[in-house]
């Protein structure tokens, strides 16, 4: 059974910083390109960022709204992907969703994406 867990979410002032975690099972995870989306209050879930599987090439993927603060990082020993985020901002309020497409290069559309987990709250007061 494929099941995809994020963990680290919380409440935080704008400034902090916080490690997000998924935890990846019953897929052969150094297979798979994983990312992490969101999906603010009333808006629709778009892509924050993305790791791909092979070395070739970039292996990661920023959306312009994150790039420099969000790191985004893959432990294939532990099936684990990572996502660091510094100076938070209150605009980064969201539940955070990972998730694994079976994919060359880093999609950036959900529907690519195979598997997802529930999604994490983040939540950044000012």
């Amino acid at each position: 059974q494929v099941q995809l867990v994020e963990s680290g979410g919380g409440l935080v002032q704008a400034g902090d910083s916080l490690k997000l975690a998924c935890a990846a099972s019953g897929i052969t995870f150094s297979r798979y390109t994983m990312g992490w989306f969101r999906q603010p209050p009333g808006k629709e879930r778009e892509f924050v960022a993305g790791i791909s599987w092979y070395s070739s090439g970039d292996s990661t993927y920023y959306s312009d709204s994150v790039k420099g603060r969000f790191t985004i990082s893959r432990d294939n020993a532990e099936n684990t992907m990572y996502l660091q985020i510094d100076s938070l901002k209150p605009e980064d309020t969201a539940v955070y969703y990972c998730a694994a497409a079976k994919r060359i290069g880093i999609p950036t559309v959900d529907y690519e994406y195979s598997y997802w987990g529930q999604g994490t709250q983040v939540t950044v007061s000012s």
